[in-house]
């Protein structure tokens, strides 16, 4: 049976990044990181976001609120399991958004019945369609997803059972989930097909999918269910989410787009393809988790070529070696001619440029300082510099508890590092020094002291440094997470004295803790 979109005439994405994305290890965002990434998924045009799971706690409830408010366009969903207390907490954390929708799952695999659930299938069927009708009857503008969880290991005939009830009783759409990445693309297509086929009120519904990627498969699967009549795809950006991740949103738009040939215009995104390299970078700053270089489409090699012969080609024809053009996803890597004589009106202009439209005064003054004293010490400032300087400006902005006021540092292989800084504290200036097994050590021995870390009760994690672009002037970002009580925060610092970066990354760190936990 030829596949017939119906007035669908786009495959709609969802995205997840705010919810699945956040349950990678060290990419929980706070209330203002997940805002800004919100705003920059509508940007990017996506159809849909999952704000996060309303019930599992007050920051995740209170993010959802505050997306719901943020963004216009998309839908914005809250995830609920099949009971009505999480229902209801998804709908007074989605009360204000323009169009809300609850996100419902239940297992419906014989392992998960079996061992997670301990309920028969008829018990499932039931619990699944009182969840759906309690969800409808929220109000009329209340749309309606239903997840059947693992459902690529689950009986097909108890799928087609339960999401023909589920439509019956007020889902608009039914996702098929590819839980823990097992399924293989072509295995995965006939499921989608088998269901489209089977279950009788199918026109009625949306297909959805959400496909992990333990064995690397979750864009080709997504893909494949795509080819067989799925008209909505769930994703995140850079593929983030638990264990190996979702079906990264960048790859699955730009192989619907490249392959236009192969895929036809009915099976295109409506995404803003110019966003999806900022997106990356700033899920990437937000979260200090730094892109495989060789990851497709937003990696730094993704348009980098070292091959005589490959060069040669692309001097000739770029299409020789390239598919798709670096501008199409909102990539220049262009040197910005700007220096220390520039202006802030210049600044500001780059920055739009770049896609950061809706910075407040604070950030863009704080952006425009950093980028004077960057100026002075370094000739050539890429657009990589300035978005790690923005990135770094937008979280210094955030009220601060602990800031760095001086750094001495005394280093060197015949004498045992050593660090003296002055840190400003409610007005006051408290001084320390430490010495360390190297310089960063001193530093964060000295700050220990600063904080009376022993007395919070947080440790260190990660401390991982990055150079933004090459040279020895390069700007270095560093990213320090701390952890308290399985929670971790994530600070950020970016400087040519990768030191000072060091130091403010981790005074950042400790400020978000404080200021969360006030």
């Amino acid at each position: 049976m030829p596949y017939n979109p119906g007035m669908q005439k786009h495959i709609k994405i969802f995205d997840t990044t705010l919810r699945d994305g956040e349950q990678s290890p060290g990419c929980s965002m706070n209330i203002e990181e997940k805002i800004a990434m919100a705003k920059m998924l509508e940007k990017l045009n996506v159809d849909i976001i999952e704000a996060g799971f309303a019930i599992s706690s007050p920051g995740d409830f209170a993010a959802i609120e505050a997306v719901a408010q943020a963004v216009k366009k998309p839908v914005v969903v809250s995830l609920s399991r099949a009971v009505e207390k999480d229902i209801d907490a998804s709908w007074d954390a989605l009360r204000r958004a323009r169009h809300p929708r609850i996100h419902i799952f239940l297992a419906t695999s014989p392992i998960h019945l079996k061992y997670k659930l301990k309920m028969t299938p008829e018990e499932v069927l039931h619990r699944a369609v009182n969840a759906v009708r309690h969800a409808r009857s929220k109000g009329k503008n209340v749309d309606v997803e239903f997840s059947a969880e693992d459902a690529s290991r689950s009986n097909r005939d108890f799928l087609v059972k339960i999401f023909s009830a589920v439509i019956e009783a007020g889902a608009s759409t039914i996702n098929v989930p590819d839980t823990n990445g097992y399924a293989m693309p072509r295995e995965f297509g006939e499921l989608i097909a088998y269901l489209r086929q089977n279950i009788p009120n199918i026109q009625q519904a949306a297909i959805s999918v959400h496909n992990h990627n333990d064995l690397g498969l979750a864009v080709a699967t997504s893909l494949a269910a795509i080819e067989n009549g799925a008209t909505q795809c769930e994703a995140t950006i850079n593929g983030i989410g638990e264990r190996a991740g979702n079906c990264s949103l960048e790859e699955l738009v730009m192989a619907l787009q490249v392959r236009r040939d192969y895929y036809g215009k009915d099976r295109q995104t409506q995404i803003n393809t110019r966003f999806i390299y900022p997106a990356s970078r700033l899920l990437t700053s937000i979260t200090g988790v730094q892109v495989q270089p060789n990851k497709a489409i937003v990696g730094a090699n993704a348009f980098a070529h070292e091959s005589g012969i490959h060069q040669d080609g692309i001097l000739k024809k770029r299409e020789t070696y390239e598919i798709m053009k670096a501008g199409d996803i909102g990539r220049t890597d262009s040197k910005l001619v700007m220096g220390k004589h520039s202006g802030r009106h210049a600044l500001v202009s780059k920055l739009k440029e770049l896609g950061y439209t809706d910075l407040t005064g604070a950030e863009i003054d704080n952006a425009y300082h950093k980028f004077k004293e960057l100026a002075d010490k370094k000739k050539d400032i890429t657009e990589w510099d300035l978005e790690a300087l923005l990135s770094d400006s937008v979280q210094q902005t955030d009220a601060a508890v602990y800031t760095l006021e001086s750094l001495h540092i005394e280093t060197g292989n015949k004498i045992q590092p050593s660090a003296e800084l002055s840190v400003n504290y409610q007005d006051k200036t408290i001084q320390s020094a430490s010495s360390g097994n190297g310089p960063v050590d001193a530093i964060f021995k000295a700050i220990d002291a600063v904080i009376h870390r022993d007395a919070l009760g947080i440790h260190l994690l990660d401390y991982i440094v990055h150079a933004v672009t090459e040279g020895t002037d390069a700007l270095g970002q560093v990213t320090v997470r701390v952890q308290k009580n399985r929670k971790i925060y994530t600070g950020h610092g970016a400087n040519t004295d990768v030191l000072v970066a060091s130091a403010e990354a981790y005074l950042n760190a400790v400020n978000k803790y404080l200021l969360r936990s006030a």
